[in-house]
């Protein structure tokens, strides 16, 4: 799992960076991606543009180390944290404004949690969001994930890499910590009776399949079960309710290429905090309505470029003819490269690669690039 540059200002503000340094996760020092005819692109955090993170680097670690880091700092906060236990229901007043959750118990039993305001952070299948009638998915894309670590992968280097494949989906590799490597396979869902009866057989196929990646995958075998989640393009209508709010997945998830999804939710959670607030110290009034208005206004301001950006690129990976002719044009402008690995990795804003002259100039390609669809 890989925590942008940039998120490490926000974990730094948490207290929890020290101890992911700690904890041995891996430094990246940018992205490498790879283009169905073999074209590969190279993009640096650290770059000649003006813009810089809070680290010239991004992390990656497994969640079951990044999790109980944060879960202490949450504790050490002052949250009483409750495991063992799901969230089945909102409770709501006569008026439909949501006043707390229902819980199921290990036990069996249930009970209520009341709430001044509940924030629905349970991710791309959001109960809350659900629960709220603000959950939509859109038909496009429509893929699978697979997700597992590896031991004994070879030829790991400091960049995170993306392999991107003609009609049959793209991999993301990074190191992680512990010496193992984290692989992230999106795939159609027209394969999933083939993940269905074998996912590890599939994932392992896979790799093994790919002219690059295969001697690499020699002498690598799976150190986790192979986890399965999709299909993607998850959003909700509006990122609150009356009495709720939403973050990170539960509010909006395209697709992992880009690897985002961490920050998005911490600096998700980072903006919220001011707006629950306000709307917690004004009770049941329409003050506290407008306060969770305003956080949807400064969540679509925050990240409306990066969604823009997600979309062409999901399009691009989507259609190899134009994900060919885009990385060959990449790959001889490692300026533009870096710009874009930047706004991936979250500190450089997503205005750069939209303005006129940098797609013009993608459109510009060498000699040796043809047209999409040539």
């Amino acid at each position: 799992m890989c925590v942008s540059p940039q998120a490490s200002r926000i974990l730094s503000d948490m207290g929890a960076l020290e101890a992911v340094d700690r904890a041995g996760a891996a430094h990246l020092t940018g992205m490498v991606i790879r283009a169905p005819n073999g074209a590969t692109l190279r993009g640096d955090f650290a770059a000649s543009h003006g813009f810089r993170a809070f680290r010239d680097r991004g992390i990656s670690l497994r969640r079951t180390v990044l999790d109980p880091i944060l879960l202490d700092r949450v504790r050490d906060a002052g949250a009483d944290v409750r495991e063992g236990c799901r969230v089945v229901d909102l409770e709501r007043d006569a008026r439909g404004r949501v006043r707390g959750v229902r819980v199921l118990e290990g036990d069996g039993t249930t009970s209520m949690i009341g709430a001044g305001l509940v924030v629905g952070a349970d991710g791309l299948r959001s109960l809350v969001a659900h629960r709220l009638g603000l959950a939509h998915s859109s038909r496009w894309p429509r893929r699978l994930a697979l997700v597992a670590h590896l031991e004994g992968m070879g030829d790991m280097q400091e960049w995170g890499e993306l392999h991107v494949e003609r009609d049959v989906g793209y991999v993301g590799i990074a190191s992680v910590d512990g010496g193992l490597v984290n692989a992230s396979m999106v795939v159609p869902p027209k394969d999933a009776r083939a993940v269905s009866a074998d996912r590890a057989g599939y994932f392992l196929g896979w790799l093994r399949a790919r002219p690059q990646l295969a001697p690499r995958m020699r002498h690598a075998k799976l150190a986790s079960p192979v986890q399965v989640t999709g299909p993607f393009a998850s959003h909700a209508r509006r990122s609150w309710a009356p009495g709720a709010a939403l973050v990170g997945d539960a509010a909006d998830f395209f697709d992992p290429f880009t690897g985002e999804g961490i920050y998005a939710g911490l600096r998700g959670g980072e903006l919220l905090a001011p707006f629950a607030l306000q709307a917690i110290g004004a009770g049941e009034s329409r003050d506290a309505d407008q306060a969770l208005a305003s956080y949807h206004r400064a969540r679509r301001a925050e990240f409306g470029g990066k969604w823009i950006v997600e979309r062409l690129i999901g399009a691009a990976i989507g259609w190899a003819p134009a994900m060919n002719y885009f990385s060959r044009t990449l790959e001889s402008r490692k300026d533009m490269a870096d710009l874009l690995v930047g706004v991936t990795g979250d500190f450089v804003p997503a205005r750069e690669v939209l303005r006129p002259g940098y797609i013009m100039n993608l459109f510009r390609p060498s000699r040796s690039t043809p047209a999409p669809g040539a």
